[in-house]
């Protein structure tokens, strides 16, 4: 399989193409995947460079993904199923995408309750601690206390913060994907 360079991507029509080059439709696929043609998974080579592209482009609405096959393949229905197969398989990446997002986001707020709780439990316990006698045991009680409160809440803000933009993220670049236009060419390309 040849792919076009990164950051090489010519333009046509006022679209931007991302092109593949392929000997056979097989080689877009994975090769031990047993499921029908058009459900298969992509080879692994050929979605990375086609995520690749979709960052570089910045999810420019103007790009289409052309796959330039030998003429003598072009019409079979391997190569006519193409451009489904892709879709089919960005937009089910997709999905688990955002269920992905949509379970660490429960997650999230399940942890943040908690957390909250833990943290009320632990300054009301520091209360409790606060009446005893003054001294290093107390203090070291008090601050301790609070210290672990707060640190209940590091992973639901952690989440929040930052654990759900790179899920929002794929999500975003796969449906991107699914939605190119895909064209089928006779190759190599000129």
């Amino acid at each position: 399989m040849a792919i076009a360079g990164h950051g090489a991507y010519r333009r046509e029509d006022g679209a931007t193409l991302i092109e593949v080059e392929l000997r056979e439709p097989r080689q877009l696929f994975h090769t031990l995947d047993p499921a029908p043609f058009r459900e298969r998974d992509l080879d692994a080579q050929a979605e990375s460079y086609l995520l690749e592209a979709a960052r570089e482009l910045h999810l420019a609405s103007d790009a289409r993904l052309v796959i330039h096959l030998p003429a003598a393949v072009l019409g079979s229905d391997e190569a006519l199923s193409i451009p489904a197969a892709v879709r089919h398989y960005f937009d089910y990446r997709a999905a688990e995408s955002a269920h992905q997002l949509r379970r660490l986001l429960r997650n999230g707020a399940l942890s943040l309750l908690i957390g909250v709780l833990f943290l009320l439990g632990c300054l009301s316990a520091r209360r409790l601690v606060g009446a005893l006698p003054e001294g290093d045991l107390s203090l070291i009680l008090g601050e301790g206390l609070l210290i672990i409160g707060w640190v209940a809440l590091w992973r639901p803000l952690e989440i929040f913060l930052y654990d759900w933009w790179p899920l929002w993220q794929h999500c975003r670049e796969r449906r991107w994907l699914a939605s190119r236009p895909v064209e089928l060419r006779p190759g190599p390309r000129t």
